[in-house]
């Protein structure tokens, strides 16, 4: 069940999605509190695991990593200790960057970001493809990003 945020919880997770960098005093004064409670419910709220983290986002392209690519994967067998065996694999290759268990055709989706096509061709062909349990690999590689939305979409809704 999701928590149960109030206004002012909502305006501070879209003050801090829209830039995680703030301090708490530029934030307090965003949303309209003093500094001390504002702190409490930022904390309040990475306590209750609704903020996870921060992080800088970064422009792939700036720092070398020109090609973007999606592979949807096929696996062998779908039994829980297999799909753990796969995810755990995932959480060792970098160029991986996210990864997704889907359902439909395929079995996971992978975003990885890569310098150049050969970086990437040699990560399919000698690490996803040999890895066990892979039976399919379909690549797509992205043209450019039309979208880019970190976070969720927050709506004020009434309190009750």
């Amino acid at each position: 069940m999701p928590l149960r945020l109030d206004s002012t919880d909502r305006r501070i997770l879209r003050e801090l999605i829209a830039d995680g960098a703030l301090t708490n005093v530029a934030l307090a004064q965003r949303v309209g509190l003093s500094a001390p409670p504002c702190l409490r419910r930022v904390r309040a709220l990475e306590d209750a695991g609704v903020i996870q983290g921060y992080t800088a986002l970064v422009d792939e392209r700036a720092l070398g990593f020109e090609l973007t690519a999606f592979a949807m994967v096929g696996l062998h067998n779908q039994a829980e200790p297999d799909l753990r065996a796969f995810e755990n694999r995932v959480l060792g290759w970098p160029m991986v960057r996210e990864a997704y268990m889907l359902s439909g055709e395929s079995d996971y989706i992978l975003k990885c970001v890569a310098p150049d096509l050969p970086s990437f061709q040699d990560f399919v062909l000698k690490e996803l493809t040999a890895a066990p349990n892979v039976a399919s690999v379909k690549t797509n590689l992205a043209i450019r990003r039309a979208k880019f939305a970190p976070g969720v979409l927050l709506t004020e809704v009434e309190e009750e």
